[in-house]
């Protein structure tokens, strides 16, 4: 079975995000990378799809971005995949979901992967889109917010997250496309045996002007924090009180009592 797996490097979202100079994404000076969190899971479970079935698979982790991007995956290498394919990009930020996932389906078409994980949505976008259009493209099965898996005679048992804390349960035959959502597993720590391991696993690199041919559907036009509102006023003191300068606040400050 050949299993594919794709990650993004995103900031820290501890970092403080600054706007960058053309006001159209964040200035990534300063900031501190990682993997994606959704994505972690889904190297999680590949890695332990790929430890079930054993030397008959191939897991291959691919990740599109500028050079930084080999470190996201160095980690997914070292926690147990098995070749990596490093899209160069240094302007994916400027990529559209439809973009990316043409990307990550020209890629991957031609080659038979049999099973491709993602996470459920980036950290920085959110868009949720590029994993569903990735299956769209490539014509394969798909289940979105997975909870659960399970693989068995070339079908996928998905547990879905639904709305509400409802639970769905779907079966998928291979080729299929399934995104990851947090706690379907506990992503592992890389040991240093592994990490070393990795750094002889091959990388490939493919420029991206190889694989993208379509054009953005959309684009960002404008990128800028939230604006500032006023604080909120805090009233202390006997309840009878506070609900007379309650109502005098509300009818001086607000519309609700006019």
């Amino acid at each position: 079975m050949k299993i594919l797996v794709c990650i993004k490097q995103v900031p820290d979202m501890e970092s403080r995000f600054k706007v960058n100079s053309s006001g159209d994404w964040f200035s990534d000076a300063d900031l501190a990378f990682r993997i994606n969190e959704y994505d972690e899971y889904a190297v999680e479970q590949a890695v332990q799809l790929r430890e079930q079935l054993g030397d008959s698979s191939e897991l291959t982790v691919l990740s599109i971005g500028p050079d930084r991007v080999q470190e996201a995956i160095k980690k997914a290498l070292a926690m147990g995949c098995d070749r990596g394919v490093h899209i160069q990009d240094p302007d994916v930020h400027k990529k559209d979901p439809w973009q990316v996932a043409s990307i990550i389906a020209a890629y991957a078409k031609g080659k038979n992967f049999d099973l491709i994980f993602t996470g459920f949505q980036s950290q920085d976008r959110g868009s949720a889109q590029v994993g569903v259009t990735v299956a769209e493209l490539l014509g394969h099965a798909c289940a979105t917010t997975l909870v659960g898996f399970e693989y068995a005679d070339g079908a996928v048992k998905a547990k879905r997250e639904l709305e509400g804390g409802v639970k769905g349960v779907v079966r998928l035959k291979v080729p299929a496309l399934v995104t990851c959502q947090l706690g379907l597993n506990i992503p592992r720590y890389p040991t240093l045996p592994n990490i070393m391991k990795a750094k002889k696993k091959e990388i490939e690199a493919i420029g991206v002007a190889d694989v993208l041919t379509e054009q953005p559907l959309s684009v960002t036009a404008s990128f800028y924090p939230p604006a500032k509102k006023g604080g909120g006023i805090v009233l202390e003191g006997d309840v009878a009180d506070l609900s007379d300068r309650l109502i005098s606040i509300l009818k001086d400050k607000t519309s609700v009592l006019r």
